[in-house]
C-alpha cells in the first residue's frame, strides 16, 4: 500500500517555495492556496521571510512534523533535505518536481537510488522525480495548468509524462471531459503507473470512486501487476483506456525463428492490454475520444442509428463505424413511414435518419423517442447537429441534454459547430455532457471500445504434464537450440503429439531407420536454419536407394550435422510458437503453417498462461479461420485439438521458463488428428 499521507496529508511543505509563480516552487504553492488545502501549509526557502503570505522556514530543522513534502529545489540538494524530513520530521510522502536524476546521467541515477532508499527506509512514498505533481480533491500539489474541477464522476488519470497529461486535460476539458484525480509519475523511481493503478483498485469504493481510468505509459515495468489490477477494476465495473508510447523499434531485429520474426515487444503490449481489458489508444485525441465514450452508457450491441441534419458528416460516420465492424442497419416498415410523416418533406428515415438542415428540436425529440420505442434492432444512437449560425440552437441542445439523461439507449452527441455555436456548446457541456466535435473520431472510438474484449478473470487451468521430466531435459542441456532428441522428449513430456522420426548420422543408419519407419518418407537436414532454401528437404522418398542418394547429397550441405527422417503425412499445415519477452513472459502465437506463416503473416497472439477458451479465441480471430473451418469442399480441422496443442505449449512454457523460443511448424491437422512435424526449441538458463 502507498502511504496514506500522499493522498490525505494533514500538513504539506513546499521545499523551494517562491514568490515567483513562473517557477515550479511558486506555481505549486499558488495552486495549493487556490485549491483551498484544508490542512497546514508550510514553505521553506533560505532566502525568503514570507512567501505568498506564508511565513517561511529558512532551516528545515525548525519545522514541525510534516506529512507531505513537495520538493522543488536543485537535484544536488534534495537528498540532504529528504534525510532531515524522514529522520526528524516523520515525513512519509514526497513529490519531487525537480529534474536532474536518472533521465539525465549516471550520477543522477545514483542520486535517485539514494533518495528512494532513504524514503523506503521509513516506509514512505515518492512520486517523481522529474514530474509535474499530483492533483486530488484534497490537495493541488501540481505546478502546471489547467486545474480542472474535480468530480468522482470524472476520470482518474495516471501519466508518465506531465506535459502530456496537461495537453490531454486541456483538450479533453474543452469537450466536456471531467477528471477525478491526476497523477504525473515522472521517472517512477519508486511509484509508477502500475502501483497507482493498484492503489486505485485496493481503495475502490463502488459508490464514490471514479469508474474511468486513463493511463499514459512510456515503459511498462510491472506488466503482471498492471494485468491483475486492470482486470480487477474492470470486474468492479470500471473502464480503462491507455496509450503505450514508444511502440516502434529502430532498425530491424535479427531473428532466428518464425516466432522471433513475427513477435515484438509491442505485440506483447497488445496482448497484455487485450487480456486485461484495457482499450489501447495511440494518441491524445484517441484517448480523449475513448474516455468520452466511457462517459456514456456502454453499447449493448453493434447496431447504430445515425440521426443528422447534415448529409456529409453522416456519410463519414457511417464509413468510420462500418470500418470498425459496427452496423448501421436500414430502418423500414410502417413505424418508419409514420415517423417520416412527422418530418419535413425530403427527410429520410432509412438510416442515417436525415431530418434536413431545417429540422427542429421538436422533430429531433420525436426521432429519438421513435428509435427508443419503435426500432428494437437499434442498440444506440449518434445525433449530429451543428449550425450555420443563422439562429441560436439552445433549444436543440437543451432537448438533447434531456433525452441523453432519459433515453433507454445510449446517445452520443456530435456538435461540430464549436466556433459558430460556441455559446450553445458551452451551455451543453456545462450541464455535464461530453461533446464529440469530430464524428470520425467518435466512430473510431466506439468501434475500438466495442471490439475490446471483456477480460477473462479465471486463472487458466492447464493440463497436467510431466514437469519433473521436462525440467530434467532442460537441466541436461546447454543454452542454445536443443538437439532433435531433446525436442522430441519435451514434446512428449508436454503431451504434444508428434510424428515418429529418426535422426541419422550415417548412410547405413538412414537406410535401416527408413525401413523401420516405412515409406514414403520426408528427409530433412539438421543444422541449417531455413532448410528448404538450401535444398535441405526432400518429400515423398519411396525407397532405400533414394534414401542413400539423398543422404549423400544432403549431408554435404554446409552446417548440416545429421539427417532427420519422418513418415510422409498429409493435412492442413498449422503453426504454433512462443517467444519470451522480458518482463511480460511468454508470447504465444498461432496461425496457418508452412509458407503461409511467411507470406500471409496472419497470426494471433496471447500471453501465457492460456486457457482453452483463450486458445479457441486465438484460433477464431485469425483471418484464415474460414480455411481452418473448411472451405470450397475442403475439410476443416478439429479446432479443439488445435486449441489443446496451444494450451499444452503454454503448460510446457510455465514448466520450463528457460525456453526462450519455440516453433512448431508445421503441425499437420485433419478432421481427427494433429501432429507436430517439425520443431525448434531454444533455451537460455
Amino acid at each position: 500500500m502507498i502511504a496514506n499521507e500522499l493522498f490525505n496529508p494533514k500538513s504539506i511543505l513546499v521545499v523551494g517555495a517562491s514568490n515567483d509563480i513562473s517557477k515550479p516552487g511558486g506555481k505549486v504553492l499558488k495552486n495549493l492556496i487556490d485549491g483551498k488545502f484544508e490542512g497546514k501549509l508550510f514553505v521553506s526557502n533560505p532566502k525568503e521571510d514570507l512567501i505568498q503570505g506564508i511565513e517561511c522556514y529558512k532551516d528545515l530543522n525548525e519545522l514541525p512534523q510534516i506529512d507531505l513534502a513537495i520538493v522543488a529545489i536543485a537535484a544536488r540538494h534534495t537528498l540532504a533535505a529528504i534525510k532531515i524530513l524522514t529522520e526528524a520530521k516523520q515525513t512519509k510522502a514526497f513529490v519531487i518536481l525537480s529534474a536532474g536524476y536518472s533521465e539525465e546521467s549516471e550520477e543522477g541515477t545514483f542520486l535517485e537510488k539514494q533518495i528512494v532508499d532513504q524514503i523506503q527506509k521509513f516506509n514512505g512514498a515518492l512520486i517523481g522525480p522529474n514530474c509535474t505533481g499530483i492533483l486530488t480533491p484534497n490537495h493541488h500539489s501540481i505546478f502546471t495548468e489547467p486545474i480542472p474541477k474535480l468530480t468522482s464522476e470524472g476520470c482518474d488519470f495516471i501519466s508518465g509524462s506531465g506535459a502530456t497529461a496537461a495537453f490531454i486535460m486541456e483538450a479533453g476539458m474543452a469537450k466536456g471531459l471531467s477528471f477525478s484525480t491526476i497523477f504525473s509519475v515522472g521517472n517512477s523511481a519508486q511509484i509508477g503507473v502500475e502501483d497507482l493503478l493498484e492503489h486505485l483498485d485496493l481503495t475502490f469504493e463502488s459508490k464514490t470512486s471514479s469508474k474511468v481510468k486513463l493511463l499514459y505509459i512510456e515503459t511498462i515495468n510491472k506488466p503482471h501487476k498492471l494485468l491483475k489490477h486492470a482486470q480487477s477494476l474492470i470486474q468492479k465495473g470500471c473502464r480503462i483506456a491507455a496509450i503505450k508510447a514508444g511502440s516502434s523499434e529502430a532498425g530491424s531485429r535479427a531473428a532466428s525463428s518464425h516466432t522471433g520474426a513475427l513477435s515484438s515487444p509491442d505485440e506483447a503490449v497488445n496482448v497484455l492490454f487485450r487480456k486485461a481489458g484495457i482499450v489501447r489508444c495511440f494518441g491524445r485525441e484517441d484517448l480523449i475520444a475513448v474516455a468520452s465514450v466511457f462517459m456514456y452508457p456502454p453499447l449493448p450491441g453493434k447496431k447504430i442509428a445515425i440521426i443528422t441534419h447534415a448529409g456529409g458528416p453522416a456519410v463519414m460516420l457511417t464509413d468510420s463505424l462500418s470500418k470498425g465492424g459496427l452496423e448501421i442497419p436500414q430502418i423500414s416498415g410502417k413505424k418508419a413511414e409514420l415517423l417520416k410523416t412527422k418530418l419535413f418533406p425530403g427527410s429520410s428515415v432509412a438510416n442515417p435518419i436525415d431530418f434536413l438542415a431545417t429540422g427542429t428540436a421538436e422533430q429531433l425529440g420525436m426521432i429519438i423517442d421513435s428509435v427508443n420505442d419503435d426500432f428494437d434492432e437499434i442498440d444506440g444512437m449518434v445525433v449530429i447537429f451543428g449550425t450555420p449560425g443563422l439562429s441560436p440552437v439552445f433549444d436543440v441542445y437543451e432537448l438533447l441534454d434531456k433525452k441523453i439523461r432519459s433515453s433507454k439507449k445510449p446517445i452520443y452527441p456530435v456538435l461540430p459547430s464549436t466556433y459558430t455555436a460556441a455559446k450553445e456548446v458551452a451551455y451543453f457541456i456545462e450541464k455535464g455532457n461530453v461533446n464529440f466535435p469530430d464524428e470520425v473520431k467518435l466512430g473510431e472510438a466506439l468501434a475500438t471500445v466495442f471490439n475490446t474484449p471483456i477480460p477473462i478473470h479465471d486463472k487458466p487451468k492447464l493440463p497436467k504434464i510431466d514437469t519433473a521430466f521436462i525440467q530434467a531435459i532442460i537441466d541436461s542441456h546447454e543454452n542454445g537450440y536443443l538437439p532433435p532428441s531433446a525436442v522430441q522428449s519435451l514434446l512428449d513430456g508436454a503431451g504434444i503429439p508428434r510424428v515418429g522420426e529418426a535422426v541419422c548420422g550415417t548412410e547405413d543408419a538412414a537406410v535401416r531407420r527408413a525401413e523401420q519407419l516405412d515409406f514414403p518418407l520426408v528427409m530433412k537436414v539438421i543444422g541449417p536454419l531455413h532448410k528448404s532454401d538450401v535444398g535441405g528437404v526432400v518429400l515423398n522418398v519411396k525407397d532405400s536407394e533414394t534414401v542413400k542418394k539423398e543422404f549423400r547429397r544432403m549431408i554435404k550441405i554446409p552446417e548440416t550435422t545429421a539427417i532427420l527422417l519422418q513418415p510422409m503425412l498429409s493435412g492442413m499445415e498449422l503453426f504454433v510458437g512462443a517467444k519470451y519477452e522480458e518482463k511480460f513472459g511468454h508470447l504465444i502465437l498461432c496461425g496457418l503453417g508452412g509458407i503461409f506463416i511467411e507470406v500471409m503473416k496472419d497470426v494471433s497472439y496471447a500471453l501465457s498462461p492460456i486457457s482453452n477458451s483463450e486458445a479457441l479465441i486465438m484460433i477464431k480471430s485469425l483471418k484464415s479461420y474460414p480455411i481452418i473451418q473448411g472451405i470450397r469442399g475442403k475439410s476443416g480441422i478439429d479446432e479443439k485439438l488445435f486449441a489443446d496443442v496451444i494450451v499444452r505449449l503454454s503448460a510446457l512454457l510455465e514448466a520450463a521458463p528457460a525456453i526462450k523460443e519455440i516453433d512448431l511448424n508445421p503441425l499437420l491437422a485433419t478432421k481427427n488428428t494433429i501432429v507436430a512435424v517439425d520443431a525448434r526449441i531454444r533455451i537460455e538458463k
